[in-house]
């Protein structure tokens, strides 16, 4: 059995993931910027209406992963904000500038965060020696790693997913992640022996107004996007699960 997981930027996205069979969505906002943290309204809606575990991004910032001391502070204030909510987990990362991960905030964070389950994210394929932050990782507590073994998508990283997941050797979870699909999920699961996965599953729908002010277009992003809205497919959560487990 693999646990899916899916990441969501929006409560629609939400409720088609549970909809779709996934065991636990990421939830985000700005996919634009690889995903920030959300909003409260937005965590608190999810976390009733949806009856998957509910991991939250915990990321003040697109860009890097080197914060300074009033972006840590928010972050340790959105933990807090996560527990009040009765999610399941966080997901963060803080690196140094010389691409380590930086250990001692890390650590702060996680006991800060506990007892919800705590996933360090793609800073981990930022940081300068993937198999010295899979030991810091574990050091300092984090529970899994989503990871693309520095590459642009995980298909093209599955030789470094594969000797991270035999480094680990069980004392924490490495899950594949980002470019996940059904043309890659087969040999990454049956590569890697991982046994989460984390993707999208996302397809575009049209808007539902009817009115479109031709004067105006793309209100900060391309031209014609805010008349496309990302959500999820759950037939292509279904469809990649039962790819992933024919591998195992």
């Amino acid at each position: 059995m693999v646990t899916i997981e899916i990441v969501v930027y929006t409560i629609e996205s939400a409720l088609r993931a549970q909809e779709g069979g996934a065991d636990r969505i990421e939830l985000c906002d700005n996919p634009a910027d690889g995903g920030t943290t959300p909003s409260y309204g937005m965590i608190e809606a999810v976390r009733q209406q949806v009856n998957l575990d509910v991991f939250v991004m915990i990321r003040p910032r697109g860009g890097d992963f080197c914060y300074n001391s009033y972006e840590f502070h928010i972050m340790k204030r959105d933990i807090d904000q996560c527990q009040r909510l009765s999610v399941d987990g966080v997901v963060f990362g803080i690196l140094n500038s010389d691409g380590t991960l930086d250990k001692n905030r890390c650590q702060e964070l996680i006991e800060r965060a506990r007892p919800l389950k705590v996933t360090c994210h793609r800073a981990f394929d930022m940081t300068r020696d993937p198999f010295e932050a899979l030991e810091d990782c574990i050091e300092v507590g984090f529970d899994r790693i989503l990871t693309s073994g520095q590459q642009p998508t995980a298909a093209l990283g599955v030789d470094v997913i594969s000797k991270l997941v035999n480094q680990a050797a069980g004392r924490i979870i490495i899950m594949p992640g980002a470019g996940v699909n059904e043309q890659s999920v087969e040999a990454i699961v049956s590569k890697t022996k991982a046994t989460e996965i984390h993707f999208s599953a996302s397809r575009m729908r049209e808007s539902l107004m009817t009115y479109r002010n031709s004067s105006i277009s793309g209100m900060g992003s391309a031209e014609g996007a805010e008349f496309m809205i990302r959500t999820v497919d759950p037939e292509r959560i279904r469809l990649i699960r039962k790819l992933a487990e024919q591998e195992e």
